[in-house]
């Protein structure tokens, strides 16, 4: 689904940032979570300013590779200057005119889950908890099946998610979760910039057990290629 300019509060935050070089407070919530905050420069960050699993999913992305949720650009940025084959897709149309303007050479505004399969990419790019996009456990298998559509024979998918059980661990090591309330890691969020208020959408923080048992029930591999500090990890996804 493309946001429409008026709830597009991310992409207003990129757009004014890009422009001014600085921005308000993105702020997100959640009714999960108390409210949060997103620093726009974050989301112009260089190679060096990257966490490491980032910077490792960069430098193995090869062939013609897909950048989904590319946001300000940063990442796309960074495999033109290692002169690799890079397409960025955004559900966001203030995003996606930004990133043209920032030099982005392959930018298109479009939903990944909308991409017919004409194209099809060695690599595809799903950085910045790039497994929110599936929304909820429910979906998984409609992911995979999507992604044997447009992921070339050999190909691979390079994913980052965060095991989020630690928001719920008590001093003892027990786990304060409602079996009967789904996944743990199904969230909500709605995002806000200034006046500029978007829908609430579902994100799906998945650790990494699950995603490598999903995948396999869906003819995939999974393998763990990184763990990052806070809890987060790199995996690469394979037929």
């Amino acid at each position: 689904m493309i946001l429409n300019k008026t709830k597009d509060p991310m992409g207003q935050a990129i757009a004014d940032f890009f422009r001014n070089g600085v921005a308000g407070r993105l702020r997100v919530f959640s009714p999960q979570f108390e409210e949060d905050e997103i620093p726009a420069d974050t989301l112009f960050r260089e190679y060096d300013e990257m966490p490491l699993i980032e910077q490792k999913a960069l430098d193995l992305a090869s062939g013609r590779i897909l950048d989904v949720g590319a946001g300000a650009g940063c990442h796309a940025l960074v495999l033109q200057d290692m002169e690799k084959d890079v397409t960025a897709i955004d559900i966001s149309p203030l995003s996606i005119e930004t990133i043209r303007q920032r030099g982005v050479e392959k930018a298109v505004l479009t939903d990944f889950f909308d991409l017919d399969g004409s194209e099809k990419y060695d690599t595809i790019l799903m950085l910045m908890n790039g497994s929110g996009i599936i929304g909820k456990t429910e979906k998984i298998d409609g992911f995979f099946g999507h992604l044997r559509k447009i992921l070339a024979p050999s190909g691979q998918v390079l994913m980052d998610s965060s095991d989020i059980r630690y928001v719920f661990e008590n001093e003892d090591g027990s786990l304060d979760i409602d079996l009967n309330a789904g996944y743990y890691g199904e969230l909500e969020y709605q995002m806000q910039y200034k006046r500029i208020k978007g829908d609430a959408f579902p994100w799906l923080y998945i650790d990494f057990g699950t995603l490598k048992m999903y995948a396999e029930n869906n003819g995939f591999s999974a393998e763990l290629l990184a763990e990052g500090e806070h809890y987060d990890y790199l995996a690469s996804l394979k037929l």
